[in-house]
């Protein structure tokens, strides 16, 4: 089988950019697990927060979501829709927040009580509000990216992991996935948890990606919960809740270094969250409904990885998403697409040299 681009990885990453190269490129994705996204896509907390994240990752929010309000007015049901973010804190925290973040409004108490009616008064003061944040319908984004991956002609191969690869001695690669022989010109390491172990097996130095678990519940609560209410978080982010129809989707906001995986939850983390959730709101959580772990992989300054490495040649990194896969996923691959295909905007160069695989502090090769 050949192949202009080669991705390996079947999340978000990987799927995104499939939909935005085809069908100008001849694009394989391939997928080691039998089905897509089974891991930290599918388990994500389903929120595109604008000014969630440093300066580089608010600009691709900002972008994904104008292009996936786009990509909606062409669908039954629109993938995004409102959730306000609303942060809870002292006087100092608040003002500390709406510092650094000029389009965020500040709540009286009054006001945010007004907003989330379950809130215990005594717990906080003030409050700022993020009246753009989103949920998002991730399984409905993930579907469009994937069968307009395919509409414009990608092969998609699930259960096909990538075991072997060598040069094929003309600038490319050949790839065992699955029972598999795939030539490529170019390799894309969306591999996600597994992307500096993926890596390896081009020969490129790996980048200091560490997975880090994640977990979110959703729980019942003995009191009735607005399903329209905003997503509440404390000025530390320890923890946030928000309605998920009329259960409580939870997260403790964990994030402990983790092998790459099918991370699992670990139940004392959300019994301490219900507990801690009963003690600031009303709304007296309950029995967890269910519950889910995803590998939020990094590198050491938190942007992603994305672009070509510079000692191998067409092999192309796109990992290291962290939280921000999901809100990031459209702008993100239209970057990427933009650099494989040669045709960066002039005023995208500094946003791809801030995630470029080269920048200081990465995990890099060796002087030759």
């Amino acid at each position: 089988m050949d192949a202009d681009v080669l991705i390996i990885g079947g999340g978000i990453a990987g799927l995104s950019l499939a939909w935005a190269l085809a069908p100008a490129r001849r694009v394989v994705l391939v997928e080691a697990e039998p089905g897509l996204a089974r891991h930290t896509s599918s388990r994500s907390a389903r929120q595109m927060q604008p000014n969630y994240g440093p300066p580089a990752i608010r600009e691709l929010t900002l972008r994904s979501i104008a292009m996936v309000e786009e990509i909606s007015a062409g669908l039954p049901a629109p993938i995004l829709k409102p959730r306000p973010l609303i942060t809870l804190g002292t006087r100092d925290e608040v003002e500390a927040l709406l510092a650094g973040h000029p389009s965020l409004t500040r709540l009286t108490h009054a006001e945010t009580m007004a907003r989330s009616p379950e809130l215990r008064a005594e717990k906080f003061q003030v409050a700022a509000l993020d009246d753009t944040a989103k949920e998002v319908d991730v399984p409905a984004l993930l579907d469009f990216y994937r069968t307009h991956a395919l509409a414009g002609g990608a092969a998609i191969l699930t259960g096909s992991p990538a075991t072997e690869a060598a040069p094929d001695g003309q600038g490319g690669f050949t790839v065992t996935a699955g029972e598999r022989s795939i030539s490529a010109r170019v390799v894309v390491n969306a591999a996600g948890a597994w992307a500096d172990g993926m890596a390896r097996l081009f020969g490129a130095q790996p980048r200091g990606l560490v997975p880090y678990r994640r977990s979110v519940a959703i729980v019942s609560t003995e009191h009735p919960v607005d399903p329209a209410g905003p997503m509440v978080e404390p000025a530390d982010e320890s923890y946030y809740y928000r309605p998920d129809g009329g259960h409580l989707l939870i997260s403790p906001c964990e994030s402990v270094p983790a092998p790459a995986g099918d991370a699992q939850v670990v139940v004392e983390d959300i019994a301490r969250l219900i507990r801690r959730i009963g003690e600031v709101t009303t709304v007296g959580p309950a029995g967890v409904v269910r519950a889910w772990t995803g590998l939020r992989t990094e590198a050491a300054d938190g942007l992603p990885v994305v672009g070509f490495d510079s000692l191998v040649p067409n092999f192309f990194w796109l990992a290291g998403q962290g939280g921000y896969g999901i809100q990031t996923s459209a702008a993100l691959a239209t970057l990427s697409a933009q650099l494989i295909r040669g045709g960066l905007a002039e005023t995208d160069a500094g946003l791809a040299a801030a995630l470029s695989p080269q920048r200081a502090g990465l995990g890099r090769p060796a002087p030759a």
